[in-house]
């Protein structure tokens, strides 16, 4: 049964400019630890980053708050090659999918210039 949907959609060119503009700062602010490796490793594409983004905003209004309760960093989006990219929530993020009674939260992201996309479904 879904609990909540959310969408985003952000300018791949205002999410270069602000981590061009403060990449330490930026990637501190809204990547999950390992979300940073894994971006960097992967040779920092900004289109990319503007996906996490995206699909990180889609996820917090999935699960109804948006981003203010919630941080951005609270929500990982892991994109291994080769699967589907999925979500693990952190800190107040997975105390509000528990109440929510919240079992798992399914993504899409796409990326065509000058957008990135993403929609999440939060299922029971």
């Amino acid at each position: 049964m879904i609990a909540g949907v959310g969408t985003d959609l952000v300018s791949i060119k205002r999410i270069k400019s602000l981590y061009l503009k403060y990449p330490d700062k930026f990637l501190e602010r809204f990547l999950f630890e390992e979300e940073r490796i894994r971006f960097l490793v992967r040779g920092a594409s900004t289109t990319n980053l503007a996906g996490l983004f995206a699909a990180k905003e889609a996820v917090l209004k999935a699960l109804g708050c948006g981003i203010g309760p919630v941080s951005l960093k609270e929500v990982e989006i892991i994109s291994l090659k080769g699967n589907r990219p999925s979500v693990k929530l952190h800190g107040k993020a997975l105390h509000i999918a528990k109440e929510m009674n919240i079992k798992d939260i399914k993504i899409s992201i796409s990326h065509e210039q000058p957008f990135a996309a993403a929609i999440a479904v939060a299922v029971h």
